[in-house]
């Protein structure tokens, strides 16, 4: 017996808005990690090269930084593949906790989350 039905333009809206506020804050601490990674990797290579052009580092020291430079390179992007399968996964969980509970609302019934918890739903 359904207590409502669902309003698809509403519930289409809410999908975005909480998809959107889960992106744009993610986006924002990534893209601010992002600066400060790419800035201090920018600055060790102006280092390297303007040490290598003084003599300051021999050959053997060069490519000991340069292999420092290549790890932390991939120590970022791997840290930036974490942080987005990081969000996809918050944006996955906000659209089922959103759509559990509109269809639980509609039908009364709270429904498991996949996961554990449960959502919508009326106790009458």
């Amino acid at each position: 017996m359904a207590t409502s039905s669902i309003d698809v333009d509403q519930l289409l809206a809410n999908l975005k808005t909480v998809a959107t506020g889960i992106i744009q804050q993610d986006v924002t601490t990534i893209q601010g990690y992002s600066e400060r990674q790419l800035a201090a990797m920018a600055q060790q290579a102006k280092w390297i090269a303007a040490a290598s052009l003084t003599g300051e580092l021999s050959s053997d020291m060069r490519d000991f930084f340069l292999n420092t430079l290549k790890d932390s390179a991939v120590n970022f992007a791997n840290t930036l593949k974490g942080l987005v399968v990081i969000t996809v996964e918050k944006v996955w969980n906000a659209l089922v906790g959103a759509l559990w509970t509109a269809i639980g609302n509609a039908i009364g019934i709270p429904l498991q989350l996949p996961g554990g918890g449960t959502a919508g739903g009326t106790t009458a």
